[in-house]
């Protein structure tokens, strides 16, 4: 009886006793007659229509109910967004990242709303870096030389992005089951990546692939006859460069596992991930295997390891630039170009640089964000930065963000790294940890080498994960705790 006389607003009846109440009643015909109308008027595409509906109804209730759901799936969005982009014409997909994390903070916040969010997870170093990045970026507005806000709009996710995912990440990713969830989504959809670019290279693009193609893309993504795989990348050089980055992850990670069939699985994840690397067709990418593996060596601290590991990426360099092995093969030939310092592509980039270089020399905050590059051209189709190739990550920040700018933004990312390896050398003492750490500080250095080629970070789906491993390889003090924790109640 005591229910009859409840007065506390948040406590409230579940079950079939809801529908005993006039007004539920009255929803629930409602909402039947509403989905009879719409299977009624459209019939297939109703049936369809009212699935996603209710779907989306059930997305939306366990996200507020668990917010982690929205950081993962920020993590699965950030692979296949681009992707869509190409079947779905007129939507704006590009802000499909910003309305999840802005959401996935909604659901935070009224998810604790009576007891009130405890921020201090997230009060670490690197959230004031990403702080006062996005600060700068802020500030762009700002910047004499900027002449479109749309272009900064294109060009948000620059310093938005990490200010956003960073403190999530060091909130939701606090065990390691979580950072285990957070992995296995990354090997499910870079298996994917690999199979799609598989069947791009056998049996050839569809329809939207061939319509992207035919807009100019395929300029860079046919070279004498051969396709060079992107699978559903934004092109064929992040496509390489994540595989790569996958590879190097993983074949590390699959170390930390205990059990033989995990351990076999992440092998084959990280070889998968190496094999879409190498059809991409993709030079720069090759940077990341090389000098993600030779940074793990170097934090292993094991001189046998060190030795054997440098030992065969020498004889990868000889292979590649002193032998003619495999010359028959077209990715291998193309890759094989990357060690060549008269390459015309790259004669090219450096002449355009000594071209920026000039320009910038009086510009210390750069032209702005959004400006720079060949894509500014649908905002400045007649600037001067707008017909100079970036190409290069760091060439793109030092134009939008001038020197400035590109000096802020290589000391955040040292510092990480730097804070990161020392703790992974001289502090965790979990060795199952250790290995997954380590693993991504790896894949990082990798894709910062990387990135001098292409601007590989800053883009879909590396961008991300990046932001993410910020994150965590500086959070491993509560991962450590918490592993200790979970072991001592096993014990119990």
């Amino acid at each position: 009886m005591a229910e009859n006389f409840n007065i506390n607003p948040f406590n409230s009846y579940s079950g079939s006793e809801n529908l005993t109440k006039p007004v539920n009643m009255l929803l629930l015909f409602a909402a039947v007659a509403f989905f009879a109308i719409i299977i009624a008027k459209l019939k297939i595409i109703g049936v369809g229509l009212s699935l996603a509906i209710f779907g989306g109804l059930g997305y939306f209730y366990y996200l507020f109910k668990y917010p982690i759901i929205g950081f993962y799936t920020a993590i699965a969005l950030n692979f296949v967004l681009i992707g869509l982009g190409r079947y779905v014409k007129g939507l704006p997909l590009g802000f499909g990242i910003d309305g999840i994390l802005v959401l996935t903070y909604l659901a935070l916040i009224m998810n604790k709303f009576r007891t009130g969010i405890d921020w201090s997870p997230a009060k670490k170093d690197v959230t004031l870096l990403v702080a006062i990045w996005f600060g700068y970026s802020i500030f762009q507005l700002a910047n004499p030389e900027a002449r479109s806000v749309a272009a900064w709009v294109s060009g948000r996710g620059i310093g938005l992005y990490p200010f956003l995912f960073v403190p999530l990440t060091l909130y939701f990713i606090n065990t390691e089951k979580k950072l285990n969830y957070f992995f296995y989504i990354w090997a499910f959809f870079s298996i994917l990546g690999t199979l799609k670019g598989i069947m791009q290279m056998t049996m050839g693009v569809d329809f939207a692939e061939q319509e992207w193609l035919n807009e100019g893309s395929y300029k860079t993504h046919i070279l004498f006859g051969k396709l060079r795989v992107f699978s559903f990348y934004s092109d064929a050089g992040q496509f390489g460069a994540n595989q790569g980055y996958t590879g190097v992850v993983f074949l590390i990670y699959a170390m930390s596992q205990k059990k033989f069939l995990y351990k076999l699985f992440f092998i084959f994840v990280g070889l998968f991930g190496i094999y879409g690397m190498v059809i991409s067709g993709t030079r720069g990418a090759l940077a990341v295997p090389i000098v993600g593996f030779m940074a793990y060596f170097v934090l292993s601290k094991n001189i046998k390891v060190l030795s054997v590991g440098f030992a065969f990426l020498i004889v990868v360099f000889i292979f590649f630039k002193y032998t003619s092995i495999g010359q028959g093969n077209a990715q291998i030939r193309r890759m094989r170009t990357a060690f060549d310092p008269n390459d015309a592509s790259l004669q090219v980039r450096l002449d355009n640089q000594k071209i920026l270089k000039n320009y910038l020399a009086s510009r210390p905050f750069g032209g702005g964000i959004g400006h720079g590059g060949t894509k500014a051209q649908r905002y400045l189709p007649h600037a001067f930065l707008s017909n100079v190739a970036t190409d290069s990550w760091y060439v793109l920040i030092w134009v939008e963000q001038g020197i400035v700018g590109l000096l802020l933004h290589l000391a955040i990312l040292f510092y990480v790294m730097a804070k990161a390896s020392l703790i992974v050398m001289f502090k965790i003492k979990n060795t199952y940890l250790n290995y997954k750490i380590a693993a991504l500080i790896a894949g990082m250095a990798g894709i910062m080498v990387a990135s001098y080629g292409n601007a590989v970070l800053g883009q879909m789906p590396t961008a991300m994960l990046f932001y993410a491993s910020m994150a965590i390889v500086l959070n491993s003090d509560v991962l450590e705790k918490s592993s200790e924790n979970t072991e001592q109640k096993t014990l119990e």
